[in-house]
């Protein structure tokens, strides 16, 4: 495998972590086998006790998958990865083989509903203690890590209210409680945050978003220093079965040639729609981190190189007016997914964080009346067209009745 680590990020999401077979394809091999021969039982032997690498099913290794994981490693800078799955695959998988009975875990509030479903629920129900901060506030943070924990898991920027959380200053406290500091990438994607470099240990992705950007498969990823990933996690997907298919992994291969791409044409329409949404005046308020009026402005352009892809907005109204707007859009779908070539809204409260109850959204800043806005590839001015037409629909409505 070619040492790719000096390259740049549009290299890498090309050429990293290939491997040619001896026929030297130009694509990636697509290895749809569920197991692996060996030349006699002696290597056999030999495999299942680590004394030589060979691959021995595809539970836990597969020569597609691997090219996966090198070139996401490698765009993040990572020692080692392992794909996954599902996202949420990435992120139970990372917990559940850090964490035991009698240990503690800390979160940032601001998690996707699963997530929050993971620590709130799951974890406490197998003898782990779990504490919630609200993650932009330090002071939170400090009073939460003066006392020992084994995982801190936050995501920045979070979702849907992109909050950024100041992962250094949280990396510090967290090491300091002897607590592996775990992030939720999948806003920023590795082209735009890197999360390792301000002091991260894990960091998780859904590559069923921006890594895939056409809706076509999950996928999930786990990325950390070789050593964990290979004492810790590995076992814990060797035994349990979280892995991804072999198709899958090439799928998202193939996504992340193109992903720099994407992501640059992608976050440059969401900036102008996020400033043509801020004039309107049926809408109360957008929540974009390159906006100045971001409350963590500076925070986000220090960590981030730009402000990505996803853009939260409030309605001057309630519920009736949120549903009113999107479903008067005409080219933008109805879809809880983000990160894709399609733009797509959704109604959080009613969709991604319903299962989390309206107290804690409440605490989120989760009103009936936000909505959450992906960005996709169309022409901007498609979009702003039809942002605007959907907006005039609520006055057109409220004027009807």
């Amino acid at each position: 495998m070619t040492d790719s680590r000096n390259w740049r990020p549009a290299t890498q999401a090309v050429r990293a972590g290939q491997q040619r077979s001896p026929h030297g394809e130009t694509a990636e091999a697509l290895y749809l086998t569920s197991g692996y021969a060996y030349d006699d039982a002696a290597q056999a032997e030999a495999t299942f006790k680590g004394e030589i690498a060979h691959y021995q099913y595809s539970r836990f290794g597969n020569p597609t998958v691997t090219m996966l994981e090198g070139r996401l490693a490698a765009l993040e800078g990572a020692e080692a990865c392992r794909a996954t799955a599902t996202g949420m695959a990435a992120v139970h998988a990372a917990l559940a083989c850090q964490v035991k009975a009698g240990d503690r875990v800390v979160a940032s509030r601001a998690l996707f509903g699963s997530c929050h479903w993971i620590v709130s629920t799951l974890l406490p129900r197998y003898g782990i203690e779990t504490e919630f901060v609200d993650g932009a506030d330090l002071d939170q943070w400090r009073r939460a890590l003066a006392r020992p924990a084994s995982a801190v898991l936050l995501e920045s920027p979070s979702n849907p209210c992109l909050e950024i959380i100041d992962i250094r200053a949280v990396c510090t406290l967290a090491h300091a409680a002897g607590a592996l500091v775990m992030v939720d990438n999948v806003f920023a994607t590795p082209l735009l945050q890197r999360p390792i470099e301000l002091g991260a240990d894990v960091v998780m992705y859904s590559a069923t978003k921006h890594l895939d950007g056409q809706g076509r498969v999950l996928g999930g990823a786990v990325l950390g220093s070789a050593k964990w990933i290979g004492e810790t996690l590995q076992p814990f997907i060797r035994n349990t079965g979280p892995s991804i298919s072999p198709f899958n992994a090439w799928v998202l291969l193939k996504g992340l040639e193109t992903l720099p791409i994407r992501i640059e044409a992608m976050q440059r329409n969401a900036a102008a729609i996020a400033d043509f949404l801020a004039t309107r005046p049926q809408v109360a308020r957008v929540l974009y981190p390159s906006r100045k009026d971001h409350p963590q402005h500076g925070l986000a352009m220090r960590q981030m190189l730009g402000g990505g892809t996803v853009m939260a907005f409030e309605l001057r109204g309630g519920k009736a007016e949120a549903f009113r707007a999107m479903d008067a859009l005409r080219l933008i779908d109805i879809s809880n997914n983000l990160g894709d070539a399609k733009s797509m809204v959704t109604h959080p409260a009613t969709t991604t964080h319903m299962r989390i109850g309206a107290e804690e959204r409440a605490k989120l800043g989760i009103s009936d009346a936000m909505v959450r806005l992906s960005v996709g590839l169309e022409d901007v001015r498609d979009l702003t067209e039809d942002l605007g037409a959907a907006l005039d629909a609520i006055d057109a409505r409220q004027a009807a009745e």
